[in-house]
């Protein structure tokens, strides 16, 4: 029985190093920076003096944006709204926009903006989990720990939206026409 990985004597062969031009071409992605854009936090309840006990109802928003910095360099945002509310009575509200700056290189067009869109804001997500938990919990409150986000679940829901959106912008032209 041959084995492909064996030389003529038997021995096991090591795959050739790649080339300068093999490495080059690896998709490359790096965090440059991190940073919070903007943040406000209003405990409510304390401005007004109410009463805080019992369970609230907490809201959470999340929004992304990418943006082309530099060559090869894009922000992604992070952003989130955080709305406690008990009984129709606001608690507090928490509002996060946070970015990192990536190095992207040797990623096809059409692999980019899954890329930013998903794995960017995977890699900065618990720097805003620590976040929001520390605000939180600093304005007087049990510290809020996000559950993780699925941000390809996220993409694949807008992408679904903007095809209706798309569709539904076509039917309207069509009857107009």
């Amino acid at each position: 029985m041959s084995d492909d990985n064996n030389g003529k004597d038997g021995a096991a062969t090591a795959a050739p190093p790649p080339s300068p031009q093999q490495q080059q071409a690896q998709p490359r992605l790096r965090i440059l920076s991190q940073f919070i854009r903007d943040m406000s936090f209003e405990n409510v309840a304390a401005q007004k003096g109410t009463a805080t006990e019992g369970k609230p109802e907490i809201k959470v928003q999340v929004n992304l944006d990418a943006q082309k910095r530099a060559e090869d360099q894009y922000e992604v945002a992070l952003k989130l709204k955080i709305n406690s509310r008990m009984a129709e009575q606001s608690i507090f509200l928490l509002e996060l926009d946070y970015a990192g700056r990536f190095k992207v290189e040797n990623v096809p067009t059409e692999q980019l903006h899954p890329l930013l869109m998903i794995e960017c804001p995977r890699l900065i997500f618990p720097f805003v989990r620590r976040i929001v938990s520390d605000v939180t919990r600093d304005g007087g409150f049990p510290p809020i720990n996000l559950d993780t986000i699925d941000f390809l679940a996220l993409y694949r829901q807008e992408l679904a939206r903007r095809q209706q959106q798309q569709a539904a912008t076509a039917n309207v032209q069509t009857h107009q026409a």
